[in-house]
């Protein structure tokens, strides 16, 4: 299949960053051509006149599987939180968690996110939604020691044994997840960090979300969580961090020397309370990588990385009492292309460049009545632009989202499942 995109205006996120009025030319799954006035012969054509070309969001850090409990945990500290998670979770079916990724998926594909990197058990399930769905999924089965998990035999087997089931399958990427320092001894961290190494995969984890987390594991340990990893040999540059609220500067540096990311979820982080904001200007001074997350819809309500996007620029201005604090630039290379360095993907994805993968969402400004300047571009994108001005979604050269409806698969069996009377 051929596409050619016409007369939009095209954010490269290129290495100059350049933006300009054009045409993209896709073939198969990669874009071919960028540039004036194009003219092939495509399959499907559209139009783009007073329309924004990104390369497509990328959301490093959510839990698809949990998109039918969106309103149903509710007003909780995060200890409570997951005690009532973990409770749902005991009593899922296969089904509930391949529908609840159906309609989480719908909801990121309508909001322009093309990729997204989950965490959660029953990947394989999960693998099945992004297949029949069309979008690029990277999945790390969550793993944890065996006195806290629901999960049938193993964890650490489980991760395994799901790497080598769907290693090398078309826009399935797995990989080992842990849940969490508070209930992952050293041996299960090294164990998943020896899967990872063996199968060349990354490592997703939630790290010092809160300050609860952070002070009980100082006092079992006499280290910080970022210190301790970083002492048995965890640390690396296939790791992506979620959360990483509380920490110093020292375990900043530390993140930085390892050339670990890290995925921020401030709306997420906002809703469950943890309190301050993390210390995103001195991960990005010290060299961390820095993505954005929206965690889950139960977390957040919304997978809507512009929501994100605008919510953390806001957060750390206001924090800070510092309007110039992050540019609305390294905002938007959080969603795009420093996220696709983090999953080892920059060569082909997170930005619109000859040769990439065609991951694309083209947007349309006027239902907001946002005029298009060339200079304004980019902040309007982090700071007015929505998901629902998002007009269509192409993840590896297909269009899987034209005028806010999905086209490949039919989003109302899985809506209609959580129907109750």
């Amino acid at each position: 299949m051929s596409i050619l995109i016409k007369n939009g205006f095209i954010v490269t996120q290129n290495k100059n960053r350049d933006i300009f009025k054009g045409d993209v030319y896709i073939e198969g799954n990669r874009i071919m051509e960028i540039g004036k006035n194009l003219h092939h012969e495509a399959d499907y054509m559209i139009d783009a006149s007073e329309n924004i070309i990104v390369p497509g969001l990328i959301n490093t850090h959510t839990h698809v599987g949990m998109g039918g409990f969106r309103g149903l945990i509710e007003d909780m500290q995060l200890d409570d939180f997951l005690k009532r998670t973990f409770d749902l979770d005991s009593k899922r079916t296969d089904d509930d968690i391949y529908h609840s990724s159906m309609i989480s998926i719908a909801e990121m594909l309508r909001n322009g996110i093309t990729s997204f990197l989950d965490l959660y058990y029953s990947e394989d399930i999960i693998a099945r939604a992004v297949k029949d769905s069309g979008i690029r999924g990277f999945l790390s089965w969550v793993t944890l020691d065996e006195r806290y998990t629901t999960q049938s035999g193993s964890p650490i087997n489980n991760a395994e044994n799901f790497i080598i089931r769907f290693k090398g399958s078309e826009r399935i990427y797995p990989s080992v997840g842990f849940q969490g320092v508070y209930v992952c001894s050293d041996e299960t961290m090294m164990k998943g960090k020896e899967i990872a190494e063996k199968h060349n995969t990354l490592m997703h984890m939630h790290l010092s979300e809160t300050r609860k987390e952070v002070y009980d594991f100082l006092k079992r340990t006499n280290k910080r969580p970022v210190e301790h990893l970083y002492d048995i040999g965890f640390l690396n540059d296939k790791l992506i961090a979620a959360h990483t609220v509380w920490i110093t500067i020292r375990e900043i540096k530390m993140l930085g020397e390892k050339m670990v990311s890290s995925s921020h979820n401030s709306v997420s982080n906002m809703k469950l309370g943890t309190g301050g904001a993390a210390p995103i200007p001195e991960m990005i001074k010290y060299g961390v990588n820095v993505t954005l997350g929206t965690d889950s819809n139960t977390t957040n309500n919304n997978l809507d990385l512009f929501d994100v996007m605008k919510t953390s620029g806001l957060l750390h201005k206001n924090e800070r009492w510092d309007a110039s604090i992050l540019k609305a630039q390294e905002i938007f290379d959080m969603a795009t292309i420093n996220a696709a360095k983090a999953l080892k993907m920059e060569k082909y994805l997170g930005s619109v460049e000859e040769g990439k993968l065609a991951d694309i969402a083209i947007i349309d400004p006027y239902p907001n009545g946002i005029p298009l300047r060339k200079e304004a571009i980019i902040p309007n994108l982090v700071y007015a632009i929505k998901g629902l001005n998002v007009k269509t979604t192409i993840v590896d050269g297909k269009i899987v989202m034209n005028d806010g409806k999905l086209t490949l698969y039919n989003i109302e069996k899985s809506i209609n499942f959580f129907k109750t009377s």
